[in-house]
């Protein structure tokens, strides 16, 4: 491998970061002599990179395997991109600064719509062909996965192959096929058709449209694309020696993930939808990783990280253990959003450690009708009722989420977040002594509706951006001025991410405009301009308002119809019918099945926090 130290050292001096491109972090692995190499590439900063979980999963999974090197690769900002450019430095590997095309595999993490343009942007860099029919038999293979990849068409031209799914055991596979077909000189095409047998990766050569639109498999490629499944999170410890950064970094905190999947079937979210059915790591396997974790790396918070974690059957256990082993030592124990009617007095107390800092819940709508519509199975008296616990036990600052734009949604319930919100500071201020009362903080962030594929709203449209920005005023004049902080998303943002969401092969020609047009880091708000994508709609005759806005109808094929998610598309068409009446659907985790397919479709046997099974 090719060390490209010796031209990547002088520029940096001349970045604003330079500790985003610099090795040797304490826990950074290096195997100079591997037989295989693969790069691991988070399409956004370092700081931004080095806090996703997933990354630090499939590192150490890949680690597992002697003889492969697993490297680190995040895309450089625009200062320090610029000066690659005009030095001729390709992108490259943070463990051994080594060109990105170079290694066997390129591996893309796809966490959100806006983060597409970087993947080119990181493809440019490396030197590698923006398109998977333009490589050449030495380019490395490019895999995509992550929670973007449920729709994969609008970036799929730009993958060799794109995994659906959890990857534990997936990534393995993916490695041991192409080290096989590179050892008997299959040539790209044939490894390709090779990967195509393994579970849960597609491979959007092997597919073309058919008549109605749909995508159709050639031969030897599956019809559908069933989504990976890891079946017993235990099977699998929690990376417990994690790579610590220079720099602080979006999440500076060692964390564990304690549950995957979700079912209380919001109506609204893909993760929720996608990543079922609930699995958890049992207590005894999470106390163990959070402590082996803050040992090694010496951090002061443990994160117990999952979609819900406060779902989680034995929480209070593992807090109560975790509050014992960690006493005395000032480490604090965070949660991300809490769902309001798991929360309790007890979680409260046992959380935080000597730090509390804020707690954040996410009620999604102010009024109950349309938060029965979206399937949000809590009420105002819940929430009242949470935050005079987390205020009771020495809080003093809370987080609520909300989102614009529901299916449904009128005037009255974006009223209503400000009369919730109103209800909550006041509740907030009565459960705090009086000479603190003047600490008391509620923040507000209120996201646009985005429909995503695989849920029951993925037939539905975003309002435009003009209502967007008209409901955003209604809220606005309805919040209390004092004790609150309000923040919104950007309706141009959030109208981007509802095309591509709801995109098919036709993005990718606009996506590839835009950034040749200079689109790049299209999440960050001082880099996001949406006349590039205007422009690229246009060069390439694609309707965006359309895309975003339009209703589909329920028979008419989407572009997502070969990827199997494993629920039924009987069962996603009924839930929106729920939702147009405002009938809720029970959390089929404590109660009967809700009938989404996901178990009986992939021949699971679930356990269920309450002891039965759903097979």
């Amino acid at each position: 491998m090719t060390d490209l130290w010796q031209q990547v050292a002088p520029l940096l001096a001349q970045v604003e970061r330079p500790s985003r491109y610099v090795d040797r972090e304490w826990g950074a692995s290096h195997r100079p002599d591997a037989a295989y190499r693969v790069a691991l590439m988070y399409p956004d900063t370092y700081e931004v990179g080095m806090a996703n979980q997933a990354l630090q999963v499939l590192a150490a999974r890949l680690a597992s395997l002697a003889d492969v090197m697993c490297e680190r690769v995040f895309v450089p900002w625009i200062d320090m991109s610029a000066l690659m450019r005009a030095e001729s430095v390709p992108l490259f590997t943070l463990e051994s600064c080594a060109p990105v095309a170079e290694c066997d595999l390129l591996g893309i993490t796809l966490p959100h719509e806006l983060a597409c343009t970087n993947v080119l942007e990181g493809l440019a860099l490396a030197g590698i062909p923006l398109r998977a029919i333009e490589r050449r038999e030495q380019d490395p293979l490019v895999i995509g996965g992550g929670p973007a990849a449920h729709n994969p068409e609008p970036i799929a031209a730009f993958f060799d192959a794109i995994l659906i799914g959890d990857g534990e055991d997936a990534v393995l596979e993916i490695v041991a096929a192409h080290r096989a077909a590179r050892d008997r000189g299959a040539s790209r095409a044939e490894t390709l058709r090779d990967l195509a047998t393994i579970g849960g990766v597609y491979v959007p050569g092997l597919y073309a449209p058919g008549p109605d639109g749909v995508l159709l498999a050639s031969e030897g490629a599956p019809d559908r694309v069933v989504r990976r499944v890891v079946r017993d999170l235990d099977v699998y410890a929690s990376p417990t020696c994690p790579v610590v950064p220079y720099a602080d970094v979006v999440h500076d905190r060692a964390s564990v993930e304690v549950l995957r999947g979700c079912s209380r079937g919001c109506r609204f979210c893909q993760a929720g939808m996608v990543y079922r059915p609930v699995r958890e790591r049992s207590a005894g396997t999470i106390v163990r990783d959070a402590l082996a974790a803050l040992a090694c790396t010496g951090y002061e918070e443990i994160s117990l990280t999952s979609l819900s974690t406060a779902d989680h059957s034995q929480l209070e256990e593992v807090l109560r253990r975790l509050s014992r082993r960690l006493e005395g030592t000032a480490t604090a124990i965070s949660v991300p959003s809490i769902r309001v009617d798991s929360f309790s007095l007890g979680i409260a107390r046992l959380l935080g450690g000597g730090r509390k800092g804020g707690m954040t819940f996410a009620p999604e709508a102010g009024s109950q009708r349309l938060r029965d519509a979206i399937n949000k199975n809590v009420t105002a008296e819940e929430l009242l009722a949470t935050v005079d616990a987390a205020f009771g036990a020495g809080w003093r600052r809370v987080k609520l989420y909300f989102m614009l734009g529901l299916p449904t949604e009128t005037d009255e319930d974006v009223a209503a977040i400000g009369d919730l919100v109103s209800r909550v500071l006041e509740s907030a201020r009565g459960a705090t002594p009086p000479g603190e009362r003047g600490g008391v903080r509620i923040a507000v962030s209120v996201s646009t509706f985005v429909p995503k594929a695989h849920t029951p709203f993925q037939w539905d449209g975003q309002p435009s951006r003009t209502e967007v920005r008209r409901r955003q005023a209604l809220l606005c004049a309805h919040m209390p001025r004092k004790g609150v902080e309000l923040s919104w998303h950007d309706a141009d943002t959030s109208f981007l991410e509802a095309v591509i969401a709801s995109g098919d092969r036709r993005i990718a020609d606009v996506v590839e405009a835009a950034w040749r047009a200079g689109a790049r880091f299209d999440a960050w708000t001082e880099q996001f301009g949406l006349r590039a994508w205007l422009e690229a709609f246009a060069e390439c005759d694609v309707d965006a308002e359309a895309l975003a806005s339009e209703p589909r109808p329920e028979d008419r094929a989407l572009p997502w119809e070969h990827i199997d998610s494993g629920l039924s598309r009987a069962f996603l068409a009924a839930e929106r019918r729920r939702a147009e009446s405002g009938e809720t659907t029970a959390d089929c985790t404590f109660g009967d099945c809700a009938g989404c397919g996901v178990c009986s479709s992939m021949s699971l046997d679930v356990v269920l926090a309450g002891g039965g099974r759903h097979v």
